[in-house]
C-alpha cells in the first residue's frame, strides 16, 4: 500500500522539479545534453557572433575560465539539490508511514471497541451503518432517559413539599396535644388547695379507703381462684392426687383379694368407691360453679372499682367547680365589704 501510494501520488508534488532543472539549465551549455530550439544561446555563440571592436583576443581565455567555474558551481548545486530532494522524499515517506500506522491503530481501536458491543453480530465486522444506527438509538434512549429523569425530579420535588407539609401538620398536632395535656393536668398547687378543704379531704380519704378495701377483696378473690383451680400445685389438686393414689392402692389390694376369692365383698367396695367417685365429681363440679361465681364477683368488683373511679373524677370536678364558686363568692363578698366600708 505504501509503494502504490508513493508511486501514484506520494511524490507528485516533485514532478515539476524537471521543469525547474530545464529552465534553470537552459542558459548553460551541456546541462541537458540537447538544447531546445529557440532557447537562449550559449556563451560560445555570443563570442563568435560578436565583433571584436578593439581586436583584443586576450579576453577570451578569461571568459572561458569563468564559464567553466560557473558550470562547476551549477553542477555542485544540482547535486546538493538532488540530495535535498532525496532527503525530503525520505522524510515525507517516514512521516507518511508514521501517520499511516497511527491511522491503522486508531481504526483497529474503534473496530475492537464496536466489536465487543452486543449490537454487532458475532463473527461480523462493524459496518458504519450499524454503528450509526446504534449511536442514534443510544442518543434517542439518552433523550428518553433525560425526560424520565426530569419527570422523576419533578415528582421528587412534589413529594418533598408534601412531606414537609405533613411534618408541619404533625408538629402542629403534637403541640396541640401537649397543650391539651397541660390543660387537662391540674397543677400541683391547685390540688394542694383542694386537699386543704376539710370536706374534700374527707371525701377523698373515704374514696381512698374504699379503693383499698376493693383491692384487698380483689386480691382475696384471686387467691381463692388460684386455690380452686385444679392444678398439681393447688390445694385441691394435691388432695385429689393423694385420693387417687389411695384409690390406686385400694384397687391393688382389691385385685389381691379377688385372687383369694372375695369377689362379692370387692364388688360392694367397688360400688362404694363408685359412689364416692360420683360424690367427688359432684363436689368438683360444685367447686367449678363456685369458681365461676367468684370470677363473676371479681368482674363485678372490677366494674364497681371503675364506677367508683368515675365517681371520684366527677367529685373532683364538682369540687373544682365548688372551689371556683367559693372563690367567686369570696371575691364578691370582699368587694361588697369594701364598698360598705367606703
Amino acid at each position: 500500500m505504501e509503494d502504490s501510494f508513493l508511486s501514484s501520488g506520494g511524490f507528485a508534488k516533485f514532478a515539476s522539479s524537471d521543469h525547474l532543472e530545464d529552465d534553470f539549465a537552459a542558459d548553460f551549455p551541456g546541462s541537458n545534453g540537447a538544447r531546445r530550439t529557440g532557447d537562449k544561446r550559449g556563451f560560445g555563440d555570443l563570442d563568435e557572433e560578436e565583433d571584436d571592436v578593439f581586436n583584443n583576443k586576450k579576453g577570451k581565455p578569461k571568459i572561458e575560465d569563468s564559464a567553466g567555474a560557473t558550470t562547476g558551481v551549477i553542477l555542485s548545486l544540482r547535486e546538493s539539490l538532488q540530495t535535498c530532494k532525496d532527503d525530503l522524499a525520505s522524510c515525507q515517506y517516514l512521516t507518511l508511514l508514521t501517520e499511516l500506522e497511527a491511522v491503522k491503530s486508531e481504526v483497529k481501536k474503534w473496530c475492537s471497541a464496536f466489536q465487543n458491543e452486543p449490537v454487532i453480530p458475532a463473527g461480523t465486522s462493524p459496518e458504519p451503518e450499524l454503528v450509526v444506527n446504534y449511536l442514534k438509538k443510544l442518543k434517542s434512549s439518552e433523550e428518553s432517559l433525560k425526560e424520565q429523569l426530569e419527570k422523576a425530579k419533578k415528582r421528587e420535588a412534589a413529594y418533598i413539599v408534601t412531606f414537609a407539609k405533613r411534618e408541619q401538620e404533625i408538629a402542629d398536632l403534637k403541640s396541640a396535644v401537649r397543650d391539651l395535656r397541660a390543660q387537662l393536668r391540674p397543677p400541683s398547687m391547685q390540688t394542694r388547695k383542694l386537699l386543704l378543704d376539710p370536706a374534700i379531704h374527707e371525701e377523698f380519704t373515704r374514696l381512698k379507703n374504699m379503693v383499698e378495701e376493693k383491692e384487698k377483696k380483689i386480691k382475696e378473690l384471686q387467691d381463692n381462684i388460684a386455690a380452686i383451680n385444679f392444678t398439681p400445685q393447688s390445694k385441691n389438686g394435691k388432695m385429689l392426687m393423694a385420693k387417687c393414689r389411695t384409690l390406686q392402692e385400694e384397687n391393688e389390694e382389691i385385685g389381691a383379694m379377688a385372687s383369694e376369692g372375695k369377689i362379692h365383698e370387692l364388688a360392694m367396695k367397688l360400688a362404694l368407691q363408685k359412689s364416692q367417685n360420683a360424690e367427688l365429681r359432684d363436689q368438683f363440679e360444685a367447686l367449678c360453679k363456685h369458681m365461676d361465681g367468684l370470677t363473676n364477683d371479681m368482674e363485678r368488683s372490677n366494674e364497681m372499682v371503675f364506677i367508683l373511679q368515675d365517681k371520684l373524677e366527677e367529685k373532683n370536678y364538682e369540687m373544682a367547680k365548688l372551689k371556683e364558686m367559693l372563690s367567686q363568692r369570696g371575691s364578691t363578698s370582699r368587694s361588697q365589704w369594701r364598698r360598705e366600708g367606703e
